[in-house]
């Protein structure tokens, strides 16, 4: 046989055995890395940049929130820009300066606010409205009551309008969280960072309180800045047993996401990564819910 009619028979044994490969195996890791995912947490600073950062990285769709150099305008602006890829979620959270006297003075003008923004259309949700948050690095401690008339008339609003509400609340106010939950039915609750609690505690919420989503973002870094046992990884890429059971055997209750804010490009490629290795762990149809399905049917997209 002459030489190109080797090379010829070499290349068809090799298109051969590359298709009976992909036939004989299972869904692999690398394949469900390719599959997109809805990004749960996104702190919005420049939507070109976290739109570059998306196509790399398989993120088809993210809710954003407000950034340190983004209000609630410039979200609608992006998302107008961006109306297929940006989820835009208002927020009057008392870090933002604009808002931080009203929190202290459990003032109800706040909820005006909120009412009017989703009159105005847009806004596909409230959020983050970090109630109680322990302090970090350039972000100042919140200590509010999630049972105080802001936080239960930003929940009416909720209710009025049809919309989720993604809170941050600490396990110190998790008493008032469950009255807020329990008064509250009919409104979704997207717990951020599902409070950074441990697994006993995620198990009682989730069964108690049905209008109650459990939020991963955070929950699959590596290591968290503020505290190691904030992951729910027993070692750098593993998530523990007990938290992936939990995941399958409720999978309708969990989104997860990346809470990203470019403030490093490294570091945010690595929180993607760490939610990818986390869905690689689930079942190919516990996947798809928690990666995106929960979120389509929470924010009605398919409609």
């Amino acid at each position: 046989m002459k030489p190109e009619g080797i090379l010829a028979t070499h290349v068809r044994l090799a298109g051969l055995l590359t298709v009976f490969i992909a036939f004989q195996l299972p869904q692999s890791t690398a394949a469900q890395a390719a599959a997109g995912f809805i990004d749960a947490h996104v702190h919005l600073n420049d939507p070109e940049a976290w739109i570059r950062l998306m196509d790399t990285a398989g993120i088809d769709q993210a809710i954003v929130f407000r950034g340190r150099s983004m209000d609630n305008a410039g979200l609608i602006e992006a998302a107008k820009r961006f109306p297929d890829r940006f989820i835009p979620f208002l927020s009057v959270s008392p870090e933002h300066r604009e808002y931080g006297e009203a929190w202290v003075a459990d003032d109800v003008r706040l909820v005006t606010i909120v009412d009017s923004l989703l009159r105005a259309g847009g806004f596909r949700g409230i959020g983050e409205i970090s109630v109680t948050h322990f302090p970090g690095a350039g972000f100042p401690e919140a200590d509010f009551s999630p049972t105080g008339r802001v936080m239960r008339g930003i929940l009416e609003a909720a209710r009025h309008h049809a919309v989720p509400v993604t809170v941050h609340v600490e396990i110190t106010r998790l008493r008032e969280f469950e009255a807020l939950l329990a008064g509250f039915r009919d409104v979704t609750i997207i717990w951020a960072h599902g409070g950074y609690t441990p697994l006993v505690l995620a198990e009682r919420l989730l069964a108690r309180h049905p209008n109650l989503v459990y939020e991963l973002s955070a929950r699959t870094w590596t290591r968290h800045p503020r505290s190691p046992d904030y992951t729910i990884l027993r070692n750098e890429r593993e998530v523990w047993p007990e938290w992936l059971e939990l995941v399958q055997r409720m999978p309708d209750r969990f989104v997860a996401g990346t809470d990203a804010s470019l403030r490093s490009i490294e570091s945010d490629r690595e929180k993607i990564a760490s939610v990818r290795r986390f869905f690689d762990q689930l079942p190919p149809d516990v996947r798809r819910m928690v990666a995106s399905g929960n979120l389509r049917r929470i924010l009605r997209l398919d409609r």
